[in-house]
């Protein structure tokens, strides 16, 4: 090893562990701003007592961090971690730069499965979703999960059938749309207000859950974030394709198929309780990956899951406009963020020349 390279070597080690040190900083920074940022803002002064239930602690400041603040905060943290890690997941299994957590229509699912509860149609089919619709939030949930849960049954079932990654792509896009007519045709039988209820829901929000809903929601982002990073070496054969990866003993189509579980229980338990949430997924990889400065999934499944955290809480204070009465919807606020992101990450990496994710 020359001079020059032995010198490259340490700098490039030096840079990632900056980098990932200020992403984790970067969360309890940005957990810190989301409590205490909002419709009313609370200062730490306030905050502090609240936080240890100190007997000096205002009721109402009390009331609002353990009741909303706190399980909204944790549910974007969470949220973000999951999107981010299904999107790099999903951007080297189709070795696409363009491939996110929905394409493979978990989203579209979930939104088909709310659709049906919140319309209800009649007969038995209208006296069972009429009865999921009563839980209330416990329903939408149950809804959403099993949605999801059959169109990735659908795909999965597609997957043992389909070779090539690219033809189990379109298969997904395909799947996604044909659920997203459905629930086109659907909204035009309902009356207004019940599909005003269904958009509002597909807007996204992390706002809502509560400390019941975080009992199930954390366990199963927290199981499937353990293992997506215990594939990370499988994911690393597959950067350089198939044929190479089968030549390292990776059995190709039982990694295909763990990785579409894995990324689509991420992204369908997220949109269970948060709605179908756009762009984290798709641009968070990204710029982990310019950040660090590696594709080595060993690095980069730990980095976007800490940056996936820290964006989705820096969105969950913007949609909340601190000292405002006013709450943006999730969803235009990750775009107007998401969007110029990816198109500036694409537009200077050399994937978006190639057409390949590397």
């Amino acid at each position: 090893m020359t001079a020059v390279a032995q010198a490259v070597v340490p700098v490039a080690v030096r840079r990632r562990t900056v980098v990932l040190s200020i992403m984790v900083l970067a969360v309890p920074v940005a957990f810190a701003l989301a409590v205490a940022l909002g419709s009313t803002s609370i200062s730490p002064a306030r905050m502090l007592p609240a936080l240890l239930r100190d007997g000096s602690a205002d009721p109402a400041v009390r009331e609002i961090i353990w009741t909303v603040r706190l399980p909204r905060a944790i549910t974007a943290a969470l949220a973000g971690a999951a999107l981010g890690a299904a999107g790099v997941q999903m951007q080297t299994l189709f070795r696409n730069p363009l491939a996110e957590p929905y394409i493979l229509g978990v989203s579209s699912g979930a939104s088909l499965g709310v659709s049906l509860i919140i319309i209800g149609w009649g007969g038995a089919a209208g006296a069972f979703t009429a009865g999921l619709a009563g839980l209330g939030r416990a329903g939408v949930v149950v809804a959403a999960s099993a949605g999801a849960a059959a169109v990735l049954a659908l795909v999965l079932a597609l997957s043992r059938r389909v070779r090539s990654v690219v033809t189990l792509l379109i298969v997904g896009v395909m799947v996604g749309s044909a659920a997203t007519s459905v629930i086109t045709v659907l909204l035009v039988y309902t009356d207004p207000q019940r599909a005003q209820q269904f958009i509002s829901w597909s807007l996204g929000s992390f706002a809502g859950t509560t400390w019941a809903d975080l009992a199930v929601f954390g366990p199963v982002c927290l199981v499937e974030l353990a293992a997506a990073l215990a594939g990370v070496k499988p994911l690393n054969a597959l950067l350089l394709g198939e044929n190479y990866a089968r030549t390292m003993g990776v059995r190709v189509r039982l990694t295909r198929t763990l990785t579409l579980l894995v990324s689509s229980v991420l992204a369908g338990t997220v949109t269970a309780f948060c709605g179908p949430v756009a762009f984290l997924g798709l641009a968070v990889p990204h710029v982990a990956r310019l950040a660090l400065g590696t594709a080595d999934h060993r690095l980069l499944m730990p980095g976007v899951a800490l940056l996936g955290a820290a964006v989705a809480l820096l969105c969950c204070v913007a949609a909340q406009l601190p000292g405002g009465g006013v709450v943006l919807p999730l969803n235009a606020v990750t775009t107007i963020i998401g969007a110029p992101v990816v198109i500036a990450v694409l537009l200077r990496s050399r994937a978006a020349r190639t057409g390949l994710a590397v």
